[in-house]
């Protein structure tokens, strides 16, 4: 394991930064796909409403919301319907 210089690494920002608003180099971009509907993702995982919201840490209420599309999820649920879209392996080791 190689030893990491956080104050090289906190200058190169800083220089980057310096650089951006400067105008001679640009930012890198990353942006997320909404998530499938939760019924979707349910589905593809065969989990039942109570099971699929025992794993997403919501109460069976809010599972039914969302398919019915009474609510829709936000923050941290987003991100985990995201795993469990992605990467169900690592979602159904939760269970």
């Amino acid at each position: 394991m190689s030893k990491r210089n956080i104050g090289q690494e906190i200058l190169e920002g800083i220089r980057e930064v310096r650089a951006y608003k400067d105008g001679t180099k640009s930012l890198r971009v990353h942006s997320l796909k909404e998530p499938a509907p939760p019924q979707v993702i349910r589905s593809k995982l065969k989990l039942s409403q109570s099971a699929f919201a025992g794993l997403m840490g919501v109460s069976l209420r809010t599972v039914q919301d969302w398919e019915q599309g009474r609510r829709k999820p936000s923050g941290p649920a987003i991100a985990l319907l995201r795993i469990a879209e992605q990467k169900p392996e690592v979602f159904m080791e939760l269970s």
